[in-house]
């Protein structure tokens, strides 16, 4: 009874060791983020995931090298989706594209901005012209700014039967 209760204390002190650890390794990390509450939470989610898929694999010092890389692996994952745009994001991008494609004259440039997450756009149409079966096409260049960066591209959207546009092409 005393071997049995001796091996399942250190099973628990184990477990709780490795635990305690990788809570540590994310705080650590947290500590060192300077994005946004979705980068935050995603890098959070993302180490705590990471550390306990870590922990199933090793034993002793092998299991905590395997919560610390699965922390550090899951932060790294959890903190890059947390950045990128939500769909609130992507809303606010759809509405003015909707509108900049249907009513904007070439060259006239066309910004969203979504209050809630900082993120923000523009988007601003170069060429109109309609297709050999008559569909109406706009190619279009746009700027992304997700936390103090700018990304840019450019593409082509159609009108689609129904009034909308579609995006046809990116690059």
């Amino acid at each position: 009874m005393v071997q049995f209760l001796e091996k399942g204390f250190s099973m628990i002190s184990r477990k709780y060791i490795t635990i305690v650890s990788g809570v540590a390794l994310i705080s650590t990390l947290s500590g060192c983020m300077t994005g946004g509450p979705k980068e935050t939470g995603g890098t959070l989610l993302g180490g705590i995931g990471g550390a306990a898929l870590g922990a199933q694999f090793g034993k002793g010092t092998g299991q905590l090298v395997g919560v610390a890389a699965g922390t550090l692996l899951g932060a790294f994952i959890g903190n890059s989706i947390g950045s990128s745009l939500d769909k609130a994001d992507q809303m606010y991008a759809d509405k003015a594209a909707q509108k900049t494609f249907e009513s904007s004259p070439v060259g006239q440039t066309q910004g969203w901005q979504n209050p809630d997450s900082g993120h923000s756009g523009t988007i601003t149409p170069t060429k109109t012209y309609q297709t050999k079966s008559g569909q109406y096409c706009r190619e279009f260049t746009q700027t992304i700014e997700i936390a103090g960066k700018k990304q840019q591209g450019y593409g082509t959207a159609c009108r689609q039967p129904d009034g909308t546009w579609q995006i046809v092409s990116t690059n």
